[in-house]
């Protein structure tokens, strides 16, 4: 079905579900902590989960890792350190791996800065999401900017020169001059890597149930949207995939072998995982128990396992396009074959139509998408769907 000469890049996910409070925009796998949060059994339900997972990875280098939630930083950094010693054992984690842990500054610890880094972590994600005090109560967060400038000045002097800030735009009454003064504050604590993207109201969460007032309209979005990409450039870093924006160098490496179709490994609760198999011929999706009391009941066990299931080619190459497609770089033409196991023609037909229609510009070497297929990415991306 598929013919994998080599195997893509590997990745590491590990998901920590507790959070203080649950955003009322959230989709994630979160849970508030209303208790103890239980570092120590949680850790070890994480290893279980790995020892298991490890015969379909044996020998392969883990590039990257990211500690993602709920709030990772709600765990001590002795957890911390615990994780990572169980992993260098378990894994190959050479010393050039990108290791990413997001963070809440309402969870923050000026101590905790100098420990994080010393157990391994190297990449600091802060969600912020705004510098504007009504804007984070409106937005249900536990901090506020003062909270968020010192996580940044305590993030740069405890030696992390990789730092992302995370900012949404679109907020309830947020005006062109608020946005652009999130931006201002952002860009003058000296992130390596912004990522500005839209509010959204996903389905299942409190904002879908009962949306705030006074969102911007479509027009007013857009006029935020421009005034801020052209701010972002100006500050010298370049947007390289939709809510994403780096200075030269600094990329996120973790979510960029997520859009080029990489593969990844996902242990805890709720975590998912893609591991392409060159034995078996075929890529594998699973997903973990999502509620952390069950998790922890069966982490050591077959039973940890939600969902699995191989996908066909026609998915394989429909997930690839969808990812891929959000780099405005796109993507080399050689990369499709070696991260699916598939020849192009697999896509020709959507390729074909996407071109026609000014989507996508391509030649024998790179596919890539244009300003106008950014612009009207859902629309260039469904033209990929497999069919029934």
């Amino acid at each position: 079905m598929f013919n994998f000469a080599a195997l893509p890049p590997l990745s590491l996910y590990v998901h920590l579900p507790w959070c203080v409070r649950k955003c009322p925009y959230c989709d994630f796998n979160s849970h508030e902590a209303k208790d103890e949060v239980p570092e120590r059994a949680y850790i070890d339900a994480l290893i279980a989960d790995l020892e298991q997972d490890l015969p379909s990875i044996w020998g392969r280098p883990i590039e990257t890792v990211f500690l993602g939630g709920g709030t990772p930083s709600l765990f001590s950094p002795e957890s911390i350190d615990r994780l990572f010693s169980q992993l260098r054992a378990l894994l190959v984690l050479p010393a050039t791996a990108e290791i990413t842990m997001e963070a809440n500054p309402g969870t923050l610890e000026a101590g905790k800065f100098a420990e994080f880094r010393a157990a391994g972590i190297n990449r600091l994600s802060i969600g912020v999401q705004s510098f504007n005090d009504d804007m984070l109560k409106k937005l249900g967060r536990i901090h506020g900017a003062h909270e968020a400038i010192t996580a940044a000045e305590h993030a740069h002097a405890a030696g992390f020169d990789e730092l992302n800030l995370d900012l949404m735009f679109g907020l309830p009454g947020q005006s062109v001059a608020q946005a652009l003064a999130d931006l201002e504050q952002a860009i003058a604590l000296r992130p390596t890597h912004l990522s500005h993207y839209q509010l959204t109201l996903e389905p299942n969460t409190r904002y879908a149930h009962t949306p705030p007032a006074n969102l911007p309209d479509h027009d007013a979005l857009w006029e935020i949207q421009q005034h801020c990409q052209a701010r972002i450039a100006a500050a010298g870093y370049g947007q390289y995939e939709v809510s994403a924006y780096a200075q030269a160098g600094h990329r996120c490496r973790h979510n960029l072998n997520y859009w080029l179709f990489g593969d990844y490994l996902g242990i805890g609760a709720g975590a998912h995982a893609k591991i392409s198999s060159a034995q078996h011929q075929r890529i594998v999706r699973t997903a973990k128990l999502r509620h952390p009391r069950e998790y922890l009941a069966k982490a050591a066990t077959p039973a940890r396992i939600a969902s699995e299931r191989s996908l066909s080619r026609r998915e394989a190459g429909f997930d690839f396009m969808l990812n891929a497609l959000r780099l405005n770089d796109g993507f080399p033409v050689a990369l499709f074959a070696e991260h699916t196991g598939l020849a192009l023609n697999v896509v020709e037909k959507p390729l074909q139509q996407a071109e026609a229609k000014g989507l996508i510009e391509r030649d024998l070497h790179h596919i890539r998408p244009t300003e106008l297929g950014q612009r009207f990415l859902n629309d260039l991306t469904a033209l990929f769907l497999p069919e029934d």
